[in-house]
């Protein structure tokens, strides 16, 4: 992948440039974050649902259709906002850097959804591609039209002009980078380029364009209360998705589970714990360390899946070449300790269960990279510890502490969702219209997708990209995108 490339992603990133989104729990966005997320209106609802009727007829069928489906969307949006809700309650929406990305959010929600309603009819253009390299140089105070008066236009909002503007786009540059890079730490040290930040502004200047343009038509009636409506209610729910991922992130740390906790629980259910095992296994111990035939004692006890050999024939417990770094920790501590021909005179517990060790050989390789790595050989029979959920009874085994682990933060998250529902009190309605789909609106969203398919991709631009090779060297658009092309006991004692 080239540069540019890489460059082009970045910034769809950073400025948030999206697909069409198909349900409500997705398609967020909202007033200015100072307002109530308590509650959606029926009316509210009905304009979601009339948007889906546009954009996606066949999920707004299945979602008239399907009573579970209806449900767990209306669940969906009750948790959205009651997380939103607490996050106000919490101030989160009052820190400097949360207050500027509510602002970003608003501005954007507007400017693509005005984008969209002014320019429907003109033909596949990139997000504000309508707008002119003259209304942008304007903006910034610059070119012809700033010095015929253009610029007046935008100065009402800010009021100190162009270096006042360079400062507001800084801080949503730095708002931006500040949400990318918390959602990816491999981004964390990541410096965009002088060409993704001139992208960067670019973008900006046409989403204020475009936001100032939609409030003065909003103020002058031009434009209908329903599609004004529907951007307040898409900047709510924005803003709503963001607050709610503050609040999540906040609330994970509430709900951890600790070391503690576990080994609580696992000493108060006592179907969780196995003391026939321990003592199977320490009989098997000593029976090795008597110096029987410690190959025949796993063959005929271990409880490795590993101890199988390709034509399903037992290994004596044999792993060979094992790779320093492979087994898990007490595994592999104990087995090193030992010199060849000897047996580690305890029973070794891991989350698997209990290993009975015999070190064979201590050895030499390389690794992958070429460097000398310590390697041995090493037999083992494992008594295994490993749960299965009751109420999963086609679930996969797992580590007995790793299943009290998830269930304990499971019944955690849970009891925490249902205590942030109820201390904020969300109403969202049950009773509400949903629009009829007919099968011609289904077979034109079909068309559409078919012919968006066939379609030659775009560049930045707004040009199509036709007739290219695919070794075609980039153009000033970029390159073309490629195309998009646990047994966890395998070993019981390997590192997954």
């Amino acid at each position: 992948m080239s540069n540019l490339t890489k460059g082009l992603i970045l910034l769809a990133v950073i400025l948030g440039i999206g697909a069409g989104l198909v349900f409500w729990k997705n398609k967020v966005g909202g007033h200015s974050a100072t307002g109530s997320f308590n509650s959606i209106t029926k009316e509210e609802i009905e304009l979601l649902l009339k948007d889906i009727a546009k954009t996606n007829p066949m999920v707004l069928k299945r979602f008239e259709q399907d009573p579970t489906m209806k449900k767990q969307q209306l669940d969906n949006l009750k948790q959205l906002l009651a997380f939103a809700s607490q996050a106000r309650k919490d101030g989160l929406h009052n820190e400097p850097g949360n207050r500027q990305e509510l602002e970003n959010i608003r501005a954007e929600v507007i400017a693509v959804n005005y984008d969209k309603e002014i320019n429907q009819d003109k033909g596949p253009m990139p997000p504000f591609g309508f707008i002119s390299e003259d209304q942008v140089n304007a903006f910034w105070g610059q070119g012809e039209q700033a010095d015929q008066g253009y610029w007046a236009a935008f100065k009402n909002k800010i009021g100190l002009g162009p270096a006042n503007r360079e400062l507001e786009f800084q801080k949503f540059l730095d708002s931006k980078m500040a949400v990318l890079k918390s959602g990816n730490p491999a981004m964390q040290e990541r410096e965009i380029s002088e060409e993704e930040r001139n992208q960067a502004r670019d973008f900006f200047a046409k989403i204020e364009i475009y936001e100032d343009e939609f409030n003065a038509k909003a103020r002058s009636g031009e434009l209908s209360k329903e599609f004004i409506d529907r951007v307040n209610l898409q900047v709510k729910l924005q803003q709503a998705q963001y607050l709610a991922r503050l609040y999540s992130e906040k609330l994970a740390e509430k709900v951890k589970v600790t070391d503690e906790e576990v080994d609580k629980y696992i000493a108060e259910h006592p179907e969780l714990n196995n003391p026939e095992k321990r003592t199977k296994a320490q009989e098997i111990l000593n029976r090795a360390k008597a110096g029987e035939d410690f190959a025949a004692l796993a063959n005929e006890f271990s409880e490795d899946p590993g101890n199988k050999g390709a034509n399903n024939e037992p290994q004596g417990g044999l792993y060979k070449d094992v790779t320093k770094g492979r087994m898990v920790k007490p595994f592999e501590e104990a087995a090193l300790s030992l010199e060849p021909g000897q047996v580690y005179p305890e029973l070794v517990e891991s989350d698997f269960g209990f290993h009975i060790i015999k070190l064979e050989r201590k050895g030499e390789s390389k690794d992958a990279s070429g460097q000398p790595t310590e390697t041995y050989d090493v037999r083992h029979i494992l008594f295994s510890t490993m749960y299965r959920d009751p109420v999963e009874p086609e679930g996969r085994e797992m580590p007995v502490k790793a299943y009290v682990r998830n269930k304990l933060e499971t019944d955690k998250e849970k009891q925490a969702l249902e205590d942030v529902i109820a201390q904020n009190q969300v109403s969202v309605p049950e009773d509400f219209d949903i629009p009829q789909v007919s099968e011609e609106q289904i077979q034109e969203m079909l068309k559409r997708q078919q012919m968006q398919n066939q379609m030659p991709p775009m560049n930045p631009d707004g040009e199509l990209q036709t007739g290219e090779p695919e070794n075609a060297p980039a153009t000033k658009g970029g390159p073309k995108p490629a195309a998009n092309s646990a047994n966890t006991a395998a070993n019981a004692a390997t590192k997954k």
